[in-house]
């Protein structure tokens, strides 16, 4: 028999995963759609700005709003409102404006990060203090499972833009993720992750300086990953490599998949086996060579006739290390978050994230129109090594 927190880690995790597939294949469809509709690499950008944008402001809200009405209602919140943003989505390709998927990526922005936080913020409630081992195995589950899923969702929407086009593919997705929620309002607990002391909206702000430093260095970290990795790889893939929508949908499914697999087993390669846990002198550490890798990708894209080689080798060692890098900060921003009204510390800490993807979005289409492939890169190269330095600054064990 399963005691009540598992259960609850099991339905939260579910939730998870299934809004997590729609966000991995909504992301590729939108990405590959209108890049074949003729929009331009900084247009595609612009597409993904408000779902930034609003996803700032809601990891800021939404910390707040978790710790006073539970964190059961804002994951369905998020659930809800994607289901809305998806079928904004299933318009008539004439109204597909640039302005109405902004808005319908702004809902998604929402919703995203409402059900993130609530997933993160919960497991710090579901697991006994001073079980810092067991915590640390749950959130690299969590998290490495949900990049999984993710990989899987950018496969099935290269998949489904092929066989139903992008209005039937919005709208399977649609359907599916409606029963999910149904089913999530019927099964989470009423008062998971709410605060025994209501927090005045003046407290969305962290006070920990723990909590600030990491933030700071998350930001950096995850501008890093998106500045090349959200549109710039995509349409280099399809124009310069000359891959079909089908070929990168399907390459990128492949390496979140494997991101997520090595998130999963970054306990066992940070220290679990010796009974340690990450500290900030790990963050510092493992950022260190996760530096290197586009840097070493932009100098080796020099010799050309083995271009696609290098971009798919240099992808794959930097998505082994940047899963170690997302795990060990994941897990430390859950035991940095005060144990009462935990989601206040985690909303504050990915709203940092957000800001990262927001700021790495817009670099991504504009730098990549402007000067290239190879300056995203060394962009991305220069962001690592601040997260790096920031991290120093982070606690350490005694």
């Amino acid at each position: 028999m399963l005691s009540p927190q598992i259960r609850q880690y099991l339905i939260i995790t579910g939730n998870y995963w299934a809004f997590t597939l729609t966000d991995g294949a909504l992301r590729m469809l939108v990405v590959l759609h209108f890049h074949q509709l003729g929009f331009s690499p900084l247009s595609l950008a612009m597409l993904f700005l408000f779902y930034e944008i609003f996803g700032v402001i809601t990891n800021l809200v939404g910390g707040w709003l978790g710790a006073r009405i539970g964190l059961n209602k804002t994951m369905n919140i998020g659930l809800g409102l994607q289901v809305i943003a998806l079928l904004a989505l299933t318009v008539p390709t004439a109204m597909l404006t640039v302005p109405w998927v902004m808005a319908a990526q702004a809902l998604s922005g929402i919703a995203k990060d409402l059900n993130k936080m609530s997933a993160k913020s919960s497991i710090k409630t579901l697991v006994p203090a001073g079980a810092e081992g067991r915590l640390y195995q749950w959130v690299a589950l969590l998290t490495g499972s949900k990049n999984a899923l993710k990989g899987v969702g950018f496969f099935l929407g290269g998949v489904l833009l092929t066989l139903l086009g992008f209005s039937g593919a919005v709208l399977l997705m649609a359907s599916l993720l409606l029963l999910v929620w149904l089913a999530s309002v019927i099964t989470l607990k009423e008062d998971l992750g709410r605060a025994k002391n209501k927090p005045k909206f003046s407290e969305i702000f962290s006070k920990s300086r723990s909590v600030n430093v990491l933030s700071a260095a998350r930001l950096f970290l995850f501008g890093a990953r998106d500045v090349w990795f959200v549109v710039a790889l995509p349409v280099f893939l399809s124009q310069t490599l000359g891959w079909s929508p089908h070929d990168v949908g399907s390459f990128f499914a492949a390496w979140v998949i494997a991101y997520g697999v090595v998130q999963s087993f970054a306990p066992y390669l940070t220290g679990k086996k010796a009974e340690q846990v990450p500290d900030g002198k790990s963050a510092f550490i493992w950022a260190l060579p996760l530096a290197l890798v586009p840097a070493g990708i932009a100098i080796a894209m020099n010799y050309r006739q083995n271009l696609q080689a290098i971009i798919i080798g240099g992808l794959f060692l930097f998505g082994v290390l940047f899963a170690i890098n997302s795990s060990l900060h994941s897990y430390l921003i859950v035991s940095y978050a005060k144990d009462d009204g935990a989601s206040l510390d985690v909303g504050f800490y990915y709203m940092s994230n957000a800001m990262g993807r927001l700021l790495g979005t817009v670099l991504s289409g504009w730098v990549f129109q402007s000067a290239g492939f190879a300056a995203c890169l060394w962009i991305s190269a220069v962001f690592i090594a601040l997260a790096a330095v920031i991290s120093t600054a982070l606690p350490r064990h005694n």
